[in-house]
């Protein structure tokens, strides 16, 4: 298999392309998304959440090539022996490279591990999406922006479980800048990867030697994202271009669907923590309060 542009061998099948030209073509695809959907500003103060993965890694590389006020945020949720290898690798990731790197625990903040808190609550996956997100949006506070690591295939798992589910209004929230509601309190997330397929970064995280194979998390097993990743893999091994199609048409239609889901609520703070919600009390205090009684039957 030949490079479509210099005849040398490829390291990626679509598009076809040699490891000099393929980094030229991802990185370019980037800046482009960044620079037509103005996700970052020149002397912004950027965090970048990290995992560990692949994508993140790769995000916050390219982030801090490009950009002076780069740092990273890491959530320990307290996932058996999963969480730990992906920490330390970005750790490693961040002290090679001199990245100033915040880890903030679900233990210290809430008292309890997400493996403890899934002896008494069920769905696992909505209880560590809710904390998390409350947590990467309490301690990026006085960022500019927070950038997310989520790509192409995890935005069309993400597309088609709100169809699935009937929650086109939460599909409205979706895109290269998430969010329909603006809030002081609240970090403008993006997505610079929102158009890179994962084998595209799969094969760049190679290429730069930032690539640990080290599973999925084990309480997605069960969970609806993975039943819905699982098949949409299977149709897109079948027709290819499937997730990219599924993907680009929805951005034609996302701005119709923020109009037509577009809501005079104001966002306020809850009553209890004091973070932005369209309630009294936020989700991740529900969430808590809901711990707390089930600890006491």
């Amino acid at each position: 298999m030949k490079c479509t542009k210099c005849n040398k061998k490829a390291v990626i099948d679509s598009p076809r392309l040699c490891e000099k030209h393929f980094i030229i073509y991802f990185e370019t695809k980037i800046k482009k998304t960044i620079l037509d959907y103005k996700l970052i500003n020149e002397g912004e103060k950027i965090i970048v959440g990290v995992s560990g993965g692949k994508d993140s890694l790769t995000l916050l590389y390219l982030l801090q090539k490009w950009y002076e006020n780069v740092e990273a945020i890491s959530i320990d949720e307290g996932i058996g022996s999963y969480r730990e290898k992906t920490l330390k690798y970005a750790e490693e990731f961040c002290k090679r490279n001199s990245i100033k790197w915040k880890v903030y625990s679900f233990k210290q903040e809430f008292g309890k591990t997400l493996d403890e808190m899934i002896q008494k609550l069920k769905h696992p996956c909505t209880v560590c999406g809710v904390l998390r997100k409350y947590l990467l949006n309490k301690y990026s506070r006085g960022y500019d922006k927070l950038a997310i690591a989520h790509n192409m295939d995890d935005e069309a798992e993400s597309i088609l479980m709100n169809f699935l589910k009937n929650n086109l209004g939460i599909s409205s929230r979706l895109g290269p800048l998430v969010g329909t509601l603006r809030h002081k309190k609240f970090t403008l997330k993006v997505k610079p990867l929102y158009f890179c397929s994962e084998k595209e970064v799969i094969t760049y995280a190679k290429i730069k030697g930032f690539y640990h194979f080290v599973g999925g998390c084990p309480n997605i097993a069960h969970s609806f994202r993975n039943k819905v990743r699982s098949e949409l893999k299977k149709f897109e091994n079948k027709y290819p271009g499937s997730v990219k199609a599924l993907v680009y048409d929805f951005i034609k239609q996302l701005p119709r669907l923020k109009v037509y889901f577009r809501t005079d609520q104001q966002l306020k703070e809850c009553e209890k923590c004091g973070e932005p919600t369209l309630k009294k009390l936020c989700n991740a205090c529900l969430l808590l309060e809901k711990l707390k009684m089930l600890k006491k039957q």
